[in-house]
């Protein structure tokens, strides 16, 4: 089995809070224009099998890009890549607002946001040493996490009812070729958090390009991707802790949507007030990845697969219940342990890619998987919608799904040990 480093060293270097900083604002903004452009899908009349295609379309870009953008992360000055991507976000968020299709202005969204991964976990892998790359994913992790719950939370507001009064009261004359919606002000907020990302960036480490000079040429980029890809796959570590975040980031793409539909179908909730719900399990996750950033060591990491069976099977318990009182502490449990589980198993991914790839790649082609299993997922999601099954036997089979995937891996890890 191959070893792993462990201990412990000193705080973390310049600039990686600022970098935390800038990665927190832009995902912030991110998850506040998805609540926000949900309610304008509702508005403008669509179905409710609609909402999850604008995750779609902003992860379409992750698995069609990983061949180019791990190298394009290490060809350029990966903090300065981050400000670029930023000003490609903004400028999907800008076509939105003067009137271009929601999927197509995620679409060019997502363009940005699959350049500014690799940019943003390659400059950790490449500042953090490997003793401290749990606690430093702890960080990360937790202001991801507290960006999908913040700006869920921000979302939610800006689509009530109060909110959008209060707002067309401040601003009551947005500029003319501005999208005709209640909502018009609401858009103009995240745009100034893209902003705020863009000046946070300032701030980040300023890192030489590993590859500088070099060329993107289409048919050695596929070839060495399925190279990187391939390798990955077969180291013992690095398969594994890619299969569990693969796993886990797909279901959990679902359950983003899931829970919102949950919410409203069960508990009867309005979508302002069930993005609040969806926020709970943000909060769990809070808490679970806090813990394993101070708990859990590199070299510990694979023991954490039987808290991705439990992940599994309290996804479809939760599901089950129909008394909010009842509900919101479960689902905090709920992400509480996936934080426990995550946090480790992304470090450890990382440590292993950083060790047989360059950071760029190996992040390009944690994405590349990872992204592909939510296209997958978020597929079948819209699908099973669309032909219209209750939510809660889908979330049940989601959850059944993800436990019986990490009972298949905690059984392929005892085989390899024996």
């Amino acid at each position: 089995m191959t070893t792993i480093a462990s201990g412990k060293t000193s705080r973390m270097p310049q600039g990686f809070y600022w970098l935390i900083l800038a990665q927190f604002f832009s995902a912030l903004a991110d998850n506040s224009l998805l609540i926000v452009a949900m309610a304008f899908l509702h508005e403008q009349g669509y179905p409710a099998w609609w909402a999850p295609l604008l995750k779609f379309s902003f992860t379409w870009a992750y698995v069609l890009l990983a061949p180019g953008v791990g190298h394009l992360a290490d060809m350029a000055p990966k903090g300065l890549l981050m400000g670029w991507m930023n000003a490609v976000k903004l400028a999907g968020a800008l076509t939105l607002l003067a009137g271009l299709h929601p999927l197509l202005a995620f679409a060019l969204i997502g363009m940005g946001a699959s350049a500014y991964a690799p940019a943003k976990y390659g400059l950790i892998t490449e500042t953090v040493p490997p003793s401290r790359l749990v606690a430093a994913n702890g960080w990360l992790e937790v202001t991801v996490v507290l960006s999908v719950l913040l700006g869920t939370g921000l979302g939610g507001l800006l689509v009530s009812d109060l909110a959008i009064g209060l707002l067309s009261q401040l601003w009551p004359h947005p500029p003319a070729w501005w999208v005709d919606t209640r909502l018009a002000t609401a858009f103009a907020l995240v745009l100034a958090l893209y902003l705020l990302a863009a000046l946070l960036n300032i701030g980040v480490p300023r890192r030489s390009a590993r590859l500088p000079g070099a060329r993107l040429q289409l048919r050695p980029l596929l070839q060495d991707f399925r190279r990187s890809n391939r390798q990955l796959w077969l180291d013992p570590l690095g398969g594994l802790s890619l299969a569990v975040t693969t796993l886990f980031w797909g279901a959990g793409a679902v359950l983003q949507f899931a829970v919102l539909r949950w919410a409203q179908d069960v508990i009867g909730l309005a979508l302002d007030r069930a993005a609040y719900l969806q926020a709970c399990v943000a909060i769990g996750v809070v808490v679970g990845a806090g813990l394993a950033a101070h708990r859990i060591a590199l070299n510990r990491a694979a023991t954490m697969l039987p808290w991705g069976m439990a992940l599994g099977l309290l996804v479809a318990a939760s599901s089950l219940l129909t008394a909010l009182e009842w509900a919101l502490p479960l689902l905090v449990v709920t992400g509480a342990v996936g934080g426990l589980l995550v946090v480790p198993m992304n470090a450890l991914l990382q440590y292993r890619g950083h060790r047989l790839l360059s950071p760029g790649r190996s992040i390009a082609v944690q994405g590349f998987n990872e992204n592909l299993s939510v296209l997958v997922m978020l597929g079948l999601y819209t699908l099973l919608l669309w032909l219209g099954l209750p939510i809660v036997p889908l979330m049940v089979g989601f959850g059944l799904l993800l436990a019986a995937g990490m009972a298949v891996l905690m059984l392929q890890l005892r085989l390899k040990r024996a």
